[in-house]
């Protein structure tokens, strides 16, 4: 059966494709980019394919952390991830918001 992906997912999906390399947003911020709830940015999220070109890992939740997953592993997946990028946690397992959060297109 042929899944469609709806309007809403594409665009959010858009907006984490633009984020680069070594940068991060959040949740919230992409629902408040989009118009929807962070929530709905993580269920956009838990929906790619493994095979997807989204960078899903450049999302992290509000706190600068990623987010737990029930498998336990798509966490640390997600760090091996953005640590190959050059993101670096501290030793709380967060991430220094004011220098690796990305802001948009604009931004410098």
């Amino acid at each position: 059966m042929h899944r469609t992906t709806s309007p809403l997912y594409k665009t959010i999906y858009a907006v984490v494709s633009a984020i680069p390399s070594g940068r991060v947003m959040t949740y919230g911020q992409i629902g408040q980019l989009v118009g929807c709830t962070a929530r709905t940015v993580g269920f956009a999220m838990a929906a790619l394919r493994g095979e997807s070109c989204v960078p899903w890992q450049r999302v992290i939740n509000r706190q600068g952390k990623v987010s737990p997953r029930t498998d336990g592993e798509g966490n640390l997946l997600q760090r091996d991830l953005l640590e190959s990028e050059g993101v670096q946690f501290d030793r709380d397992g967060r991430v220094d918001l004011e220098l690796c959060q990305w802001h948009g297109e604009g931004e410098q």
